[in-house]
């Protein structure tokens, strides 16, 4: 298959690819964003249900931290294998296996009554959910070039900040609403009833996601053919010396990658699981309350994260957009317990610190392309995604041990404000030549 422009000037061959990108973005970037919409509510729901959870099962600060990061051990040890798994079955089986399995095990947490079943519920969570996150990042390989992957990557992953402003309400008001119905816990409901929309779109998947280019029947055969000639032309521009698993796992800069992608994981789930607590503690008490404050952090960060995205596109410079943008994180999170006992500083300085933290995501998660190719891209993705997202269990249990020592959320997000400092001064340590492309 050839793919064969009209005898037209290069601008306007510039604009057929153009829509025929948009077309590609148009059917995948939706489904895939409510995808993950729907996955990080479930992933961090929990957060919300801390607000009564601990004093309805008795469980304290470090159990909590525990248990919310534990879900990462699982996904650490499960990620790597799953992302391969995608890579030879295909998209559109291993994602909706991933959807449903996890939606179910999220709704099965409003059965927990002890530390051990919170233990064990969150872990096979991880289990379920691994290979979800770093199967998209690698599925848009196979569709977009490097030129175009960080919008589609902030698209896609605006997910999380649009989880927040979505989720912060919702779960406040179910949490407020339902309570006592049926004799459940508010926080009961809203485990039960967030899973819904997972369980129900990884069913749509099934019928939705083609598994490559080839697969696409709403695209015509010469379509199809500029979209593979342009990625084959994106990979031959590229490092090539990596084609294996073992390539990936062999590699210093895939290491170097997971350590700065662990720094900005410690920012992403300090926010994630503590932000209700950081709100709460500025003198807010009602759920509902609580919830809407949390989503205006969240509401600028998707501004911020796609005008980043895209700046960094249109200019190839991804260092220093990374770094910036994880430095912005740290300060905003250091200022925000400096400023605890003011409520609309404080939400200012949330606002700084979320907008960075989730801006450095799209820019990062065009460098494992950058530097790998065939099976190693997907042993890549999946290793660096793993080792990051031990972050989550880091990050949760320290600043939950922290808070039982000191009794203050406070030294714990200074903890998580250096991470991301150390994230951005990494990010600069990697050569310019290798990512900005």
């Amino acid at each position: 298959m050839s793919a064969t422009f009209p005898d037209v000037a290069t601008s306007d061959r510039q604009k057929l690819e153009d829509s025929i990108y948009a077309k590609v973005t148009l059917r995948l970037l939706p489904f895939l964003f409510l995808c993950y919409v729907a996955a990080y509510l479930d992933r961090v729901n929990v957060g919300f249900a801390k607000l009564s959870m601990l004093n309805d099962l008795q469980f304290s600060e470090t159990v909590f931290g525990l248990g919310a990061g534990i879900f990462f051990i699982g996904y650490f040890l499960f990620e790597v294998p799953s992302n391969v798994i995608m890579h030879r079955v295909g998209a559109r089986v291993w994602i909706a296996r991933i959807m449903i399995t996890w939606s179910i095990l999220s709704a099965a947490t409003m059965f927990v009554t002890t530390p051990t079943a919170f233990y064990i519920i969150r872990f096979l969570l991880g289990v379920a959910e691994a290979g979800f996150f770093p199967g998209i990042v690698l599925y848009l390989t196979y569709w977009f070039p490097t030129a175009r992957r960080s919008r589609m990557n902030a698209l896609f992953m605006i997910g999380i900040p649009v989880a927040g402003v979505l989720g912060g309400p919702l779960s406040g008001w179910i949490m407020n609403h339902f309570a006592g119905v049926n004799g459940w816990h508010g926080w009961q409901w809203m485990f039960l009833l967030e899973a819904i929309p997972s369980l129900l779109l990884g069913v749509l998947c099934l019928a939705f996601l083609p598994n490559k280019i080839t697969n696409a029947k709403w695209l015509s055969e010469n379509e199809k053919a500029i979209l593979e000639a342009n990625i084959k032309a994106d990979a031959a521009s590229g490092v090539q010396k990596s084609h294996s698993v073992k390539d990936a796992f062999s590699n210093p800069k895939v290491w170097l990658m997971a350590a700065i992608y662990f720094c900005c994981m410690m920012g992403l789930y300090g926010i994630s699981f503590y932000l209700p607590t950081l709100v709460k503690a500025t003198g807010v008490k009602d759920a509902l309350d609580v919830g809407l404050l949390t989503a205006i952090p969240y509401s600028i960060a998707i501004v911020v994260t796609l005008l980043v995205a895209r700046s960094a596109d249109r200019t190839g410079e991804r260092r220093w957009h990374f770094a910036i943008a994880s430095a912005l994180g740290g300060i905003g999170l250091f200022l925000s317990t400096v400023w605890g006992d003011n409520v609309v500083l404080a939400l200012c300085a949330l606002s700084v610190g979320t907008a960075g933290m989730l801006s450095t995501m799209p820019v990062f998660w065009t460098y494992p392309a950058a530097i790998l190719s065939g099976a190693a891209v997907a042993a890549g993705i999946g290793l660096i995604n793993s080792v990051g997202n031990l972050a989550g269990f880091v990050s949760p249990f320290i600043v939950g041990w922290l808070k039982d020592v000191t009794g203050t959320t406070n030294t714990g997000m200074y903890f998580v404000a250096g991470a991301l400092v150390v994230g951005a001064i990494l990010a600069l340590l990697q050569p310019r030549a290798m990512v900005n492309k």
